[in-house]
């Protein structure tokens, strides 16, 4: 995996994929690289979700991942705790998710993984709505 990362101006760069996607990095508009890398966990695991439901996504009628997180109060201040409350309406299996969730944190999302690995503690909750 390459990329690259530019200054644009100010305290604002620019991140380049070797595919050559772009993002903005920091500066007024953009998140910070702490920001990317919490949501980035969030997405990781959120893609593992989605993937593992497969043809069941059919029923979901909205999703989303809250994000709460603390980080230590000294430099590096490095993410301490993280926790991810998985919000979804729609008519899916709740162990099914429940599972999906849980193999997600300790097999898949190697985001989070790496994050737990250097003594991240990561808290999970789902919410099951179904507004039918």
């Amino acid at each position: 995996m390459q990329g690259m990362v530019r200054w644009v101006e100010g305290q604002t760069m620019e991140g380049i994929t070797s595919g050559g996607k772009s993002f903005g990095i920091y500066g007024e508009e953009y998140p910070s690289p702490m920001e990317l890398v919490l949501h980035a966990h969030a997405a990781c695991s959120f893609i593992d979700l989605i993937g593992g439901l497969k043809g069941r996504m059919e029923g979901v009628r909205s999703a989303h991942i809250d994000i709460n997180a603390e980080r230590a109060t000294e430099k590096p201040k490095v993410f301490t705790d993280v926790h991810l409350k998985y919000v979804i309406d729609g008519d899916v299996p709740e162990e099914l998710v429940r599972r999906i969730i849980e193999y997600s944190h300790k097999k898949l999302c190697s985001v989070g993984i790496m994050l737990t690995g250097y003594g991240v503690k990561l808290t999970w909750e789902l919410l099951l709505k179904n507004s039918q």
